[in-house]
């Protein structure tokens, strides 16, 4: 690879020794997420995996994708690539986990208009940061230069998981029943979700994002968007481990109206206390500066919230101490009624 050089392929815009180099600085972030399952080096033409399927009846593989969206573009406002890669495993990981699944391994794609080695390794620094939270290793992944299609200092970030769950532990939702309590679990800000809306509300390619705000206890908006997504993984496999867990929503673009029914069988539907939900001062500072209703905040946002767990009301207390005891501030917003409607916040 050393000697493997394209005089033409560079003056048409792509370096192929920018990628070898990239790969070199991006080892030893890939390093930090190896697992006993990694059966191959990076570099090869697919990541390979062992399964250990030993205690499962009939292992099942649960997978899910998802990019990082338009909060890249504060990425390059703010110059900083580092945490992206958080966000885009987050938002595959949080999936998966919906359906009792443990992640195994994950792969991201990049696409730029400039392989910047420097910058590709940034960024991969938090997918293997992202990988570590959750236990996933990353097996392998793809940059792909695209001179004339991206601009030269942006880039996409997108990737997928795949996680095994035995096929008698899938989460569904058959018990649940009236009465059962709706758990939150805190999110840490906007995640990835809802920036379309968010940039047009700051006008954040001319505004001054980078200046401390009040509201935001000093923090700059730039600072407090980029806040990547909280991983959910190991407190929700612990609590699923000691506990029934009826459902499970991970609370991504749709906000609350179109999350939590996804996880809420026909003929009931959850009633959330508004005065319960902890809304962090980003989204009130998107609400007050875009005039925007409550009702949309909710239909678009996480307010606060990144996830939402039914179990029993006997198991409520015992499922608060588990997941706080694995760092989660976890508190009740609601309870599942029999209705037609599937969400009603009041």
């Amino acid at each position: 690879m050393e000697k493997s050089h394209s005089a033409s392929y560079a003056a048409a815009g792509v370096d192929i020794t920018a990628g070898y180099k990239a790969v070199e600085l991006m080892k030893s972030h890939i390093a930090r997420t190896l697992t006993s399952g990694v059966c191959s080096d990076v570099g090869g033409f697919g990541g390979l995996f062992e399964l250990d399927v030993k205690g499962m009846e009939k292992p099942v593989l649960v997978s899910g994708t998802d990019g990082v969206g338009t909060k890249l573009m504060l990425a390059f406002l703010m110059d900083k690539h580092d945490t992206v890669g958080i966000d885009c495993v987050a938002m595959c990981v949080n999936d998966i986990i919906c359906s009792g699944a443990k992640p195994l391994f994950f792969l991201d794609y990049i696409a730029c208009g400039k392989n910047v080695p420097e910058r590709i390794a940034q960024i991969v620094s938090g997918v293997a940061e992202g990988c570590v939270q959750s236990g996933a290793a990353l097996i392998g992944g793809e940059t792909a230069e695209m001179p004339g299609f991206y601009p030269v200092d942006e880039y996409d970030l997108a990737g997928f998981a795949v996680g095994i769950v035995d096929k008698c532990k899938v989460l569904d939702n058959s018990t649940m029943c009236e009465g059962d309590i709706v758990i939150a679990l805190p999110s840490s800000g906007v995640h990835s979700n809802g920036f379309s809306l968010v940039r047009k509300v700051f006008d954040v390619e001319n505004a001054d994002i980078k200046s401390p705000v009040a509201e935001l206890g000093g923090k700059s908006v730039g600072e407090t968007l980029l806040t990547p997504t909280r991983i959910y993984v190991k407190p929700v496999l612990a609590l699923i481990e000691k506990i029934k867990v009826k459902g499970i929503s991970h609370i991504t673009g749709g906000g609350f109206y179109e999350n939590i029914p996804r996880s809420i069988p026909e003929g009931l539907g959850a009633v959330i206390d508004r005065s319960a939900i902890r809304v962090l001062p980003i989204f009130e500072l998107i609400a007050k500066v875009g005039n925007i209703p409550e009702r949309d905040m909710f239909n678009t946002f996480n307010m606060g919230v990144g996830m939402s767990i039914v179990v029993a009301a006997e198991d409520a207390d015992k499922a608060l101490e588990i997941l706080r005891s694995e760092g989660e501030d976890a508190y009740v917003i609601g309870h599942i009624e029999k209705m037609e409607d599937k969400v009603r916040i009041c």
